[in-house]
């Protein structure tokens, strides 16, 4: 679905933002990509969507270079960003007009999704609280029923109850011929809704994993205090909030907070112990 080999990009020369970045994203999946503030998780979507141009590298999305923009793989392509424009027309109105460049577009899924988020299919779309506006627009990115959907930082804007409405709607349009990828740095807003985590850090992706498999390999625990035996360890008011191999082979919940701030936080056990087994394109730090 979408494949990116030795990516080189920089808005100067004098400060590249990636230098070797490989990553590989598959049909099926919901990826939540992860990142510190000015990371370049935008502008990593961007190069995806070929709204950003590499230096240098591949950067192919359904087989073509993504730079091309070519008319087909737009068609089957949908890019949310975080800040959105809607035009002075009702939700209707926008639909009639910008539908027929999706030929997959479902008309009663869209339906379905204003119902949820009780957006009014016949309201101007600027005459919306933003949290209406950004509602009506993954409902519209969800209906075009693209292969790929590509949404950054979605949540923002949203309310408690909207963002628990996002994730089941996010979970019931994942199809074994779709994928989905969504930026935030809400971590927890994610924590219930993706399959695979993909962390950016240092110019680099230092984690693409499956949170399964994850799970099976570390156990995440609050305790008195840290031993030597940790992969990482951070002190919380409950106590030691510890990684730890896991040895009993169950598999539990994954911090993704907690994995986050040990990857960035430049954990050597950790990334040593995460890097055992881990495909060569695809490192850990």
């Amino acid at each position: 679905m979408v494949r990116i080999r030795n990516l080189h990009f920089g808005y100067s020369r004098k400060r590249p933002l990636f230098q070797n970045l490989d990553l590989t994203l598959e049909r099926g999946h919901i990826y939540g990509l992860l990142g510190k503030n000015g990371a370049g998780k935008s502008t990593l979507l961007k190069n995806i969507v070929g709204l950003a141009f590499p230096d240098g590298g591949v950067c192919e999305v359904l087989g073509q270079p993504a730079a091309k923009r070519l008319p087909a793989v737009l068609a089957d392509l949908f890019f949310l960003p975080e800040e959105i424009y809607v035009p002075a027309v009702t939700a209707a109105k926008f639909v009639e007009q910008t539908a027929g460049f999706y030929p997959k577009f479902d008309h009663d899924a869209l339906a379905h999704y204003l119902s949820e988020f009780e957006v009014p299919a016949q309201a101007v779309l600027t005459a919306l609280s933003f949290g209406q506006q950004k509602k009506f627009m993954i409902g519209f990115a969800l209906a075009a029923n693209t292969s790929l959907l590509v949404m950054d930082e979605p949540t923002n804007g949203l309310d408690i109850p909207s963002k628990a409405q996002f994730r089941k709607l996010m979970a019931t349009a994942l199809t074994e011929e779709r994928c989905l990828i969504i930026s935030t740095h809400q971590v927890r807003d994610l924590e219930s809704l993706i399959d695979t985590v993909v962390v950016l850090h240092g110019q680099r992706i230092v984690l693409n994993a499956d949170l399964g498999e994850l799970a099976e390999r570390l156990t995440f625990a609050t305790v008195p205090e840290a031993g030597p035996a940790d992969l990482y360890a951070e002190e919380s008011v409950r106590g030691a909030q510890v990684i730890r191999a896991n040895r009993g082979g169950l598999g539990g919940r994954v911090d993704l907070e907690l994995l986050f701030n040990a990857l960035v936080g430049q954990a050597p056990a950790l990334t040593a112990y995460l890097s055992q087994n881990q495909p060569a394109h695809e490192p850990v730090l």
